[in-house]
């Protein structure tokens, strides 16, 4: 596990950007794991804006996203569907046939999430999957609980994590109760992770990812048995960390070749 501090969120998802886009162009058919919700919205920008300025083609990218609300058309705006094509599929040169999110209208969700799973492995298995971290620890939808070793499936959405996403439905009352979300197995066969959290809300699940024991409890503890997982913060939220001057004197002193 590699922890980098970053002074705000901005610089920090200025270096995801760019972790993103040695991804893209070191390989011939990128596949990347895309998450939702407002941590990850300025590292789209900044990817927009390597299209548009830099030329970053994302014609050859396979895209699959973490998960999708159940009970949600592709056309809801809190769907999580509408959410990528808003934010950053519309602006890219992304080809709609290499995009897969989970389908939250799907009348058999066993074989809609098994589905999935053999869609990954079809696409060579993704690359590098981005990753928010919930208040309580959660990676995707994987509650507090979750097998370490849990496949794409359905889950039951906490309290906390409807109340976190609340503001995207107009209120609580409106938040679905279930979502198809990839398992923490499904997140760990990715080649590399990286898990980006920001904000002072967010350091207590910060320090148990990261210090903690390993524990279904805090399901982000898992990225501790990988062998590539990344660890993007900003100063608020690594404040809990109680070896922050080690992470920060480790990654200044990475050799040139290892360097983003």
């Amino acid at each position: 596990m590699e922890v980098i501090i970053q002074p705000d969120s901005e610089k920090a998802s200025l270096l995801a950007a760019k972790i993103i886009k040695k991804t893209m162009m070191d390989k011939p058919n990128p596949v990347i794991g895309f998450a939702t919700g407002n941590t990850p919205l300025l590292l789209y920008k900044i990817l927009i804006n390597m299209h548009q300025e830099q030329g970053l083609d994302f014609s050859r990218l396979i895209a699959f996203n973490l998960d999708e609300y159940v009970g949600l058309s592709p056309e809801h705006p809190a769907s999580f569907h509408q959410y990528m094509w808003k934010n950053l599929f519309s602006q890219v040169n992304i080809r709609p046939e290499n995009i897969h999110l989970p389908d939250g209208l799907s009348k058999d969700i066993p074989a809609c999430c098994e589905k999935y799973e053999k869609e990954i492995r079809a696409a060579g298995g993704i690359d590098i999957q981005i990753l928010g971290l919930g208040t309580d620890g959660h990676i995707g939808f994987n509650e507090p609980s979750s097998s370490l070793f849990s496949r794409t499936r359905i889950k039951t959405l906490t309290d906390q994590t409807r109340k976190d996403n609340a503001l995207f439905f107009g209120g609580e009352e409106n938040v679905p109760h279930h979502a198809i979300t990839m398992g923490i197995g499904t997140i760990l066969d990715a080649r590399s992770c990286l898990l980006m959290a920001f904000g002072k809300k967010k350091a207590r699940a910060v320090a148990m990812t990261v210090e903690g024991p390993i524990t279904s409890m805090v399901p982000a503890s898992a990225l501790q048995l990988h062998p590539r997982a990344i660890i993007l913060l900003d100063l608020d939220a690594a404040s809990k960390l109680k070896h922050i001057d080690y992470y920060q004197w480790v990654y200044e002193h990475k050799p040139e070749w290892q360097k983003f």
